[in-house]
């Protein structure tokens, strides 16, 4: 009897094992794994990529011709990649401000209503930042009107 019952418990554990190990692998399998230096989806609201954003917009502003500053009007998509710094890949919709570039704040600067005036653009950035030396520079950078 004792034989009997020891069977019974140990083949109810190798199911119960099996279940577990089946559900973990259907768990595990819906989400592909994440590699090593691959790009990830990232939160435009994180403080890396904000910063990223702000630098991306900076530099396209001096290399501008056009005499008023653009900001951003929303960031479309944000993704990072480690690497021996961070790479920060970003799609961002900008729009023309009624600020000339002699003005200093920007962040509170309103967009052109003026048709004639007014302006988007979808840019793609790609920033290459190594925080712990304080060295952001931009890889890519190209913007087609919105």
């Amino acid at each position: 009897m004792a034989a009997t019952l020891r069977s019974s418990l140990l083949l109810l554990a190798a199911v119960a094992l099996a279940g577990m190990l089946s559900l973990a692998s259907a768990t595990n399998s819906a989400k592909p794994p994440r590699l090593l230096g691959g790009i990830v989806d990232a939160d435009a609201t994180e403080e890396g990529v904000q910063r990223a954003v702000d630098f991306a917009l900076s530099e396209y502003n001096k290399a501008s011709n056009d005499k008023f500053h653009s900001r951003v009007v929303q960031v479309v998509r944000a993704r990072k990649q480690i690497v021996s710094g961070i790479n920060y890949f970003l799609d961002v919709e900008i729009g023309r401000t009624t600020c000339t570039k002699s003005q200093p704040n920007l962040a509170t600067c309103p967009f052109h209503d003026q048709p004639h005036l007014k302006k988007k653009a979808l840019c793609s950035f790609q920033i290459y930042t190594v925080p712990w030396l304080g060295k952001t520079s931009l890889m890519k950078s190209s913007c087609q009107n919105a």
